[in-house]
């Protein structure tokens, strides 16, 4: 790797490091700060529901903005939505709110983290290329998973603690503190580089324009549409088996206000994370399809979930939930690099966004059905349900490789025809 695209990196990780941290002091006790609220199951995982229907609305718009605005102006407009939508999530915990304030506050923090999701993985490709980086994408999106799950793993553990130490409130406070932080730091550190925003002086006919160009590359794109349509199946489950997890682990160790033990599940999520970051750039060597990893990935989770049903001891579901999170984490840099490869610059962060629309439509139909499901019949019972609900994706997933796409095999970056040429353009891809 070249000195510039060294530079992209490790800018790249700075950013994921700060982010994921920040996020992840309330991952562990999330759920149980809901229901200290007063929210039962049902509401609770309706709050998280609305939070992805935000997600569900406000995608696409960002990801115009990210393309239209830049990538830049998109994340530092992220970390202030989500602090200062942290902050209120805080403040009606205060006040033991009624649900519907809940949702409000929790769609205003899904438009949070629409303005990252997309931007950023946008942001690192066309950086990289321009740079003259000519290895796999996987290798760099797996050591950004690996430092987002060293990252989970003492944010949700300092975060678990600290709730059991102070009180569920303190976490969120701490996650506003370091989304401000981040905001100074990538004021400095991020700039768009091999991508120009295109600012037009009719927003509207520009955003028409890019949404229309995003549909080609992606809807219209069979190998990229199976694989969104995939996604409310993957995703929406992700969502819920997360959370529920918390309560579930606490349910089987007996102690409903052990919070560091709630904190340590999302640990254990976040040290899978490292681990399956470490492992997709050695698996992709080993497997000639990316395809055949993800169809993998998706039938061995969705097993486990369903075992996880049969399981009434506190450490082997823990070792369980570790071998899930370690399958799954496996496969998200490959699906990445592998999406990734199918999509022009110019529309890369809309159509990503898109695709995190697609999973976010999942979290907002699964989420409440399985919590309603939890309710009835308890959690592991949801959890049953869940690995059926998420086996669903692996025929779309065989439906995009049947289409035979370079990406699938490739292991080297597409060429780019929107990508802007940079000073080491003779050793970079094609432009």
């Amino acid at each position: 790797m070249n000195p510039a695209a060294q530079k992209i990196q490790r800018i790249y990780l700075t950013l994921t490091l700060g982010n994921t941290l920040a996020a992840s002091f309330i991952w562990g006790i999330n759920t149980l700060f809901l229901l200290d609220a007063g929210l039962n199951n049902l509401e609770a995982f309706a709050a998280n529901a609305f939070f992805t229907a935000g997600m569900v609305l406000f995608e696409v718009p960002t990801g115009v903005i990210a393309d239209g605005w830049g990538r830049r102006t998109s994340f530092l407009l992220g970390t202030l939505t989500l602090a200062v939508s942290t902050f209120l999530y805080y403040l009606l915990w205060q006040w033991s709110a009624p649900f519907w304030w809940w949702a409000a506050v929790s769609v205003l923090l899904g438009l949070g983290f629409t303005f990252f999701s997309g931007a950023v993985e946008a942001w690192l490709v066309d950086a990289l290329r321009f740079s003259g980086y000519d290895g796999d994408l996987e290798a760099v999106l797996g050591r950004g998973q690996m430092v987002s799950g060293i990252a989970m793993l003492a944010g949700s553990v300092a975060g678990g603690v600290l709730a059991q130490a102070t009180n569920l409130g303190v976490p969120f406070l701490v996650r506003v503190a370091v989304l401000l932080a981040l905001f100074a730091v990538a004021l400095r550190l991020m700039h768009d580089v091999g991508f120009t925003p295109e600012r037009s002086p009719h927003p509207i006919r520009a955003t028409r324009a890019v949404l229309k160009a995003s549909v080609d590359g992606g809807l219209k794109n069979p190998p990229v549409r199976y694989m969104m349509l995939a996604a409310p199946f993957t995703e929406g489950v992700g969502f819920y088996v997360f959370y529920a997890l918390q309560p579930y682990l606490l349910q089987l160790f007996g102690d409903p206000r052990a919070y560091a033990v709630a904190g340590l599940a999302a640990a254990i999520v976040a040290g899978a994370d490292v681990v399956g970051g470490w492992m997709a750039p050695r698996v992709r060597r080993l497997v000639r399809r990316r395809t055949t990893i993800l169809i993998a990935s998706n039938v061995i989770s969705s097993v486990i979930l369903v075992v996880l049903m049969v399981t009434a001891n506190f450490w082997v579901a823990l070792a369980l939930l570790a071998l899930w999170a370690v399958v799954g984490s496996a496969g998200t840099p490959v699906r990445q690099a592998y999406l990734n490869d199918m999509i022009e610059s110019r529309q890369r962060a809309t159509v990503l966004s898109f695709d995190s629309l697609m999973g976010s439509v999942g979290g907002v139909a699964v989420q409440p059905a399985l919590g309603r499901t939890a309710d009835l019949y308890g959690y592991p019972a949801s959890l049953a349900v869940g690995g059926a609900v998420q086996l669903l994706a692996a025929p779309f997933i065989f439906l995009s490789r049947r289409q035979r796409a370079a990406a699938d095999v490739r292991t080297e970056p597409a060429p780019d025809t929107d990508a802007t040429a940079g000073p080491d353009a003779g050793t970079a891809p094609a432009p």
